[in-house]
């Protein structure tokens, strides 16, 4: 089997990641964690520090709902 009939296993086009960091990220320090909460806090955006503070909420083993 060539290499010519199997056109799909030939990249066509760079890929989008190329030359960056793809993975798993550093968590967040506390001091970066209060100062995004100050922030949502002070643009009175309640969804967004919501949003933030729900996986921060559930990692720490709070029970916000009684089953």
């Amino acid at each position: 089997m060539s290499i010519e009939t199997l056109p799909a296993l030939r990249p066509t086009r760079v890929p989008w990641n190329k030359g960056r960091i793809v993975g798993q990220k550093r968590p967040l320090l506390p001091k970066h964690v209060w100062s995004i909460r100050v922030r949502l806090e002070m643009a009175e955006n309640n969804r967004d520090l919501a949003l933030f503070n729900m996986p921060l909420i559930a990692s720490s083993g709070v029970a916000i709902w009684s089953a």
